[in-house]
């Protein structure tokens, strides 16, 4: 039976179904939703042979029991979660975010032989390394672009909470366009110059911002806005294929 995929993020949730490690049936909570609710929601009455919760939310044993009885085997995904690929981690791994590392071994599998730097547009920009032979090398952690706003607003007396625009003036005369053009440009430059430093390694963009930024990149990218979803899909499908 097909695999259940679930990626608890900071801002909302995805879910889907796998067969075979290819990704079916993608659902995403909305604003608001209770996202614990969601998840029984997607799943539905289906038993599936294996569930892959990647959560980077505080630990929730009680609900993670309540998925170990909707399924054969629950993978809880972790640094010491055993791999399709040995992922030979190059720094100490404990703590490292599940959505990270998910993406790090959709990275190394769909990109063999090369040599990728992967950005992660979310709530946090993360920014990581896997080298030729799949090893994560480790990565960068910043803010991404709706906390860059939500932080001009939270830090400051005057300046508004904004949602950034299509129209960017190079120059802002506003204050929402200095605020726009500000956040967004110093988002660019930072990406740029990660490319710039290593001209030679596969760029790959993903997450909820991935295709407003790479709109105005002029670099060649691989964009890929469900990258922790299929790096489950694949944990997924190896489980499986291990049990039977």
């Amino acid at each position: 039976m097909a695999g259940f995929l679930i990626d608890l993020g900071n801002t909302n949730c995805k879910t889907a179904f796998e067969k075979e490690g290819l990704l079916t049936e993608m659902k995403r909570s909305s604003e608001g939703e209770d996202v614990f609710s969601f998840i029984l929601s997607s799943l539905g009455e289906e038993h599936p042979d294996t569930i892959v919760f990647s959560n980077v939310r505080e630990e929730n044993p009680a609900f993670e029991q309540q998925l170990r009885g909707r399924c054969r085997q629950l993978v809880v995904l972790n640094s010491r979660t055993e791999l399709p690929v040995n992922l030979n981690y190059r720094f100490p791994a404990e703590g490292l975010g599940a959505d990270r590392i998910a993406g790090a071994l959709a990275a190394a599998m769909m990109f063999p032989g090369r040599n990728c730097i992967k950005f992660d547009f979310g709530t946090a920009l993360t920014v990581d390394f896997i080298d030729k032979n799949g090893t994560f090398l480790g990565g960068n952690i910043s803010l991404g672009l709706t906390s860059r706003f939500r932080a001009l607003n939270a830090f400051t007396k005057r300046l508004p909470l904004i949602k950034p625009t299509e129209k960017l003036p190079e120059m802002g005369v506003d204050t929402s366009g200095a605020m726009t053009s500000g956040v967004v440009f110093g988002l660019i430059f930072e990406v740029e110059g990660y490319i710039k430093k290593y001209p030679e390694h596969t760029v790959i963009f993903t997450g909820g911002d991935s295709f407003y930024f790479a709109e105005k990149m002029k670099s060649a990218i691989f964009v890929v806005p469900n990258l922790v979803l299929n790096g489950l899909a694949q944990i997924a499908s190896y489980y499986a294929k291990r049990k039977n």
